[in-house]
């Protein structure tokens, strides 16, 4: 694939980009490798001091940078500077709570025969973020912001139909005043990533893209004993149970299929809705989203703009022609338009069943399927009947089945009357082949630090005596 800004809009290039050589590689690995070293020589302070800046710089250029946004991928220009204003937060969050989330960590000194121990959380080195398009300023920094206050430096090989955005992050944290080399943007194709990652420079990875693309990386990962964090997608389910407020249920869940065009992986895709209120949801829904307003992303009235790419455009169709072929109905949609730009109408389709391929694919598009479901047992069994395990939601008034869904639904996110969606005080991250580790919060922060143990004697002869050893 051609790095290359591709406006979505119309399917006009407006640049492109050479990929970087092996030397060019090789100079931005070492310039990585030297600011880690002067991170590991700031403080916390100094790190939240440029982590500011940063976040400074993002409210400053909101407009400028969201238009760029939407030019490369198509997102709605409203989206796109909601993304940047979370990005910018998400800098303020971890500039504030980095000296808590760091900080030594007491342990019983007199319980393993010590004067003092504790648990220290210190930077590993240059990590490889492996990243997609859907929301390119935002998966970005739910990596960069922790990593580069606990002290890691980051090289980033964006997804390549967004690099104007990709090269806009590495200059920001220069220009937030960060070291040169804290943060770098490799111009470069998956082709490039195994030489990267092969690097003894480099020292974990993290990815968010395909359940191929996050085999790959893991492969090379273990080959090499380097720690990895990979997100890699989700089908999510969405129920609806009888005691469910069903307005409020059908708004959300318009909003929770076609958020980012649909092309969001926590995006609710599969509506597994009792069939006690399933006939008034589906038509409360199908009206919502029949009348979302598809076009121009740059218009402040447009709900829905274009996909990112022309093929990703024809896979969802596929899936949707799948369907019918098979049996499915759509309730609305479900056509592809002719004119330029890669557009795609809110879609629902119902009467799904095993064999079809939205029963068991991800559908990375405003393409909701609904699914009719007779007890609370079947609901479960249906919404965790995937290779899947990201995000979850659930509809229900009933004290007791929110705790049964919070128990039950097999997934890294659960989220009880409301939309799921990421936030930096909260983990995120999920199970099966939706990936593993975590990002966001202390847990994802840690995830590229050297828990180390510190055991310190009382200086005594025989000291330690007695204690056992691995």
């Amino acid at each position: 694939m051609p790095i290359a800004t591709t406006n979505p809009a119309t399917g006009q290039v407006l640049k492109t980009y050479d990929p970087m050589s092996d030397e060019q590689i090789d100079a931005a690995i070492e310039r990585a490798d030297l600011a880690f070293r002067q991170l590991h020589g700031t403080t916390i302070a100094e790190r939240g001091r440029w982590m500011i800046a940063a976040a400074d710089l993002l409210e400053a250029e909101r407009d400028e940078t969201a238009r760029l946004m939407t030019t490369e991928m198509g997102k709605t220009y409203a989206a796109a500077k909601a993304e940047v204003t979370k990005c910018a937060i998400a800098c303020r969050f971890y500039a504030d709570n980095a000296p808590r989330m760091l900080a030594d960590e007491p342990a019983d000194a007199a319980a393993v025969k010590a004067k003092r121990a504790y648990v220290r959380h210190q930077p590993i080195g240059p990590v490889l973020a492996v990243m997609p398009w859907n929301f390119p300023l935002w998966q970005v920094m739910r990596f960069a912001a922790p990593a580069l206050m606990a002290g890691n430096t980051g090289l980033l090989k964006h997804a390549s139909n967004v690099p104007q955005t990709a090269l806009y992050l590495e200059e920001l944290f220069r220009r937030a005043g960060f070291p040169e080399g804290a943060f770098t943007t490799l111009l470069v194709g998956s082709d490039a990533v195994d030489r990267i990652l092969s690097d003894p420079r480099v020292r974990a990875a993290t990815l968010t893209g395909s359940e191929r693309a996050g085999r790959s990386i893991a492969q090379i990962a273990g080959r090499e004993l380097k720690k990895t964090v990979l997100e890699l997608g989700g089908s999510d389910p969405f129920v609806v149970m009888p005691s469910a407020d069903l307005d409020k249920a059908a708004e959300v869940a318009t909003t929770a299929r076609c958020q980012n065009n649909g092309q969001s992986c926590i995006a609710a895709k599969r509506f597994i809705v009792h069939t006690d209120v399933f006939d008034a949801f589906a038509e409360k829904f199908a009206a919502r989203m029949s009348a979302l307003r598809v076009g121009d992303p740059m218009d402040g009235n447009t709900d829905v703009g274009p996909l990112a790419s022309e093929g990703g455009r024809d896979e969802i169709h596929a899936q949707v022609q799948d369907a019918v072929d098979n049996g499915a109905t759509v309730l609305c949609g479900g056509e592809k338009p002719s004119g330029e730009g890669w557009y795609y109408p809110p879609t629902v389709v119902t009467d799904l069943r095993p064999g079809m391929r939205m029963w068991s694919e991800e559908v990375f598009g405003p393409v909701a399927g609904l699914y009719r479901v007779g007890s609370y047992e079947e609901a479960i069994e249906v919404a965790n009947g995937t290779n899947f395990g990201l995000g979850s939601n659930a509809w229900t008034s009933d004290p007791a089945e929110q705790e049964r869904f919070a128990v039950d639904l097999d997934a890294g996110n659960v989220f009880i009357n409301g939309m799921t969606t990421s936030y930096p005080e909260l983990p995120f991250g999920g199970v099966k082949n939706s990936g593993y580790g975590r990002e966001l919060s202390a847990v994802g922060m840690r995830e590229f630090c050297n828990t180390k143990t510190v055991w310190v004697g009382k200086g005594e002869a025989g000291a330690g005596a007695g204690s056992h050893s691995e």
